[in-house]
């Protein structure tokens, strides 16, 4: 790959970081806070959070696997999928390569950003081979994006061809792994030791279900967290997010348990959806909700909605043409949602 100094825009490469007032006390032990400003009433909303948020980066390591200084946390996976447009591309000038279908904050982000977003097609399989993204670049291409369990189709993308695009690609291979607890396939996160190009985003939102709290993570190396950090607003994880956060990871069985409970639900959905007249094909899936093609996506989204039953109508997506993507429920949600259908 390039060396960061040569990916990193040079305005952030040059860029002096705001420094709050926890941060430049940090690693001594204090008990009178008279310098940020803060109103001293209304214990423990009126204190700024830690801004490195170390206590929960400490939990995640250890759940994870990965050391702190290689984790960032943000405010969503959305913040950790715009960093990277500010950090390493230049407005106007540089591009970005990604798999389409896929989640579409790439594409907005991208845009909002000014940098032009190239996309690549999935095969009849909704997968890809590493030689069609890597001749989609040039020498401006700075970020190539993969999502996998993709989203909206659900599957796991070939792994030999991940690592084949992180290896011969000389910029920023960003992995979203989104859905990643639902799958057979594992985490891409023991590929960073051997591959300092390579971003893995990961979220609180999906098996951990704390979409609310909106926490987001990035693992990279050390160089890369560290211009995240550089470049983050200073308090960008709220406190009540990082204390769910803690309370969500010291039980991580409970997640298991979920997990557990709605692959098995997706099993049977899946195969009653394969029962009815209105459905052509079911795609396969790895994640917590799986794409269906229906005769009439529109029609049956409609219905839907006025039975009070909200899916997702995929059909204006590149390759999802009459498709509707269903998320797994609880076992009674999941049963309403059959009904229904039953008497479409």
């Amino acid at each position: 790959m390039k060396s960061l100094e040569q990916l990193v825009r040079p305005n952030i490469g040059k860029l002096a970081p705001y420094s709050s007032a926890r941060d430049e006390y940090s690693g001594k032990e204090a008990h009178v806070f008279l310098d940020a400003n803060e109103n001293p009433y209304n214990a423990p909303f009126n204190r700024y959070p830690d801004p490195l948020q170390r206590k929960l980066k400490q939990q995640i390591s250890k759940l994870k696997g990965i050391p702190a200084d290689m984790i960032f946390l943000g405010n969503g996976s959305d913040e950790a999928i715009d960093l990277p447009y500010r950090i390493f591309c230049q407005p106007g000038r540089d591009n970005v390569v990604a798999i389409e279908p896929t989640y579409g904050m790439y594409r907005v982000c991208a845009d909002i950003n000014d940098v032009a977003y190239r996309t690549v097609l999935l095969n009849e399989n909704f997968d890809f081979q590493a030689s069609d993204l890597l001749k989609t670049c040039d020498s401006h291409t700075k970020i190539i994006w993969i999502c996998s369990p993709n989203n909206p189709t659900g599957n796991s993308l070939n792994r030999d061809e991940i690592i084949k695009v992180i290896e011969n690609f000389d910029g920023i291979v960003i992995v979203d792994e989104a859905y990643i607890d639902f799958a057979q396939q594992q985490s891409l996160r023991t590929e960073l030791a051997t591959h300092p190009n390579l971003i893995i985003l990961q979220t609180m939102s999906k098996a951990w279900g704390s979409a609310a709290i909106r926490l987001g993570m990035a693992f990279a190396s050390q160089e890369i967290i560290a211009i995240y950090n550089k470049v983050k607003y200073p308090y960008n994880v709220n406190q009540l997010t990082q204390e769910q956060a803690l309370k969500m990871l010291s039980d991580p069985y409970e997640v298991d348990k979920w997990v557990k409970i709605l692959l098995q639900e997706r099993v049977r959905l899946m195969q009653a959806f394969q029962e009815l007249p209105i459905c052509e094909h079911i795609y396969k899936t790895d994640a917590n909700f799986f794409l269906a093609k229906m005769t009439d996506a529109q029609g049956v989204y409609d219905y839907l909605v006025d039975k009070g039953i909200i899916v997702r109508n995929r059909s204006r997506i590149q390759l999802c043409q009459n498709c509707l993507r269903i998320t797994i429920g609880t076992k009674n949600e999941n049963n309403e949602l059959l009904s229904a259908l039953r008497q479409f």
